[in-house]
């Protein structure tokens, strides 16, 4: 999973850094990625992982990192898998 958001992040999230370089905590808003970037992000992932993000995590926090990211789509499947 970390490998995707990371592709993902690298293509469409226009940072001041490498993707490589960044810690999965490291706060993407800090390292450049912008409100239309984080748009472009979700729509990416919803792709790759075969999802549709639900309006409530639709917010700055389900974005903030990596790993919130990881956990955020993590949420979402399982949730799938519930249903």
């Amino acid at each position: 999973m970390n490998e995707k958001i990371r592709n993902s992040l690298a293509k469409l999230g226009g940072l001041s850094v490498s993707v490589e370089n960044l810690a999965d905590d490291a706060d993407l808003y800090a390292a450049g990625l912008s409100s239309f970037a984080s748009v472009q992000l979700m729509l990416s992932l919803e792709e790759a992982f075969d999802i549709e993000f639900p309006d409530s995590m639709l917010n700055r926090k389900s974005f903030a990192s990596i790993a919130a990211i990881e956990r955020t789509v993590a949420l979402i499947v399982e949730d799938r898998k519930v249903a």
